[in-house]
């Protein structure tokens, strides 16, 4: 179980959470492993985990099936590393999942919390939820931020004035 503590204690989402609210987090964990090239989960499938990564690599694809183009392996829009979350948006909203995950590395090691089991500790455990939630605001607010940096240069500089 110590393992598992530590895992989650290096994680930005289970940041500031006490030792008992990470052993709580921990008894919801289930460990899995992935070699290279293995897909987590694919693109549009039913979102109803979170992970995190406690070995490894991953990358998060997304295909450009939709536009009519031919692409098997996906485009990498993120690449996630050791203490790093994703699929948290499964803890908002059950829809289909965006992009599909990769590991990119043999023996990629992730944990693997199911939703119904950490929204049902959330309400149990008013606090353990409220910091979960205000880290996941955090962590979804950085990554928006990104992807508007990256939106913001990809106008800029292949705008038509530039040409």
């Amino acid at each position: 179980m110590n393992v598992l503590v530590n895992a989650l204690k290096q994680s930005d989402i289970f940041y500031q959470f006490t030792p008992t609210q990470l052993e709580l987090v921990a008894n919801l964990c289930q460990e899995a492993a992935y070699n290279e090239g293995d897909v987590i989960f694919p693109e549009n499938s039913g979102s109803k985990e979170l992970y995190v990564i406690t070995q490894g690599e991953v990358d998060i694809l997304i295909h450009r099936s939709m536009t009519g183009e031919e692409d098997k392996k996906g485009t990498s829009v993120a690449r996630l590393r050791r203490g790093q979350s994703f699929g948290e948006v499964a803890l908002v909203d059950e829809g289909l999942r965006s992009a599909s995950a990769c590991a990119t590395q043999k023996d990629t090691r992730l944990l693997v919390i199911q939703r119904d089991k950490l929204v049902m500790l959330c309400e149990t455990y008013p606090q353990l939820g409220y910091r979960l939630m205000y880290n996941l605001a955090a962590d979804l607010a950085m990554k928006i931020r990104n992807t508007d940096f990256r939106i913001r240069e990809q106008v800029l500089y292949n705008s038509p004035d530039k040409k």
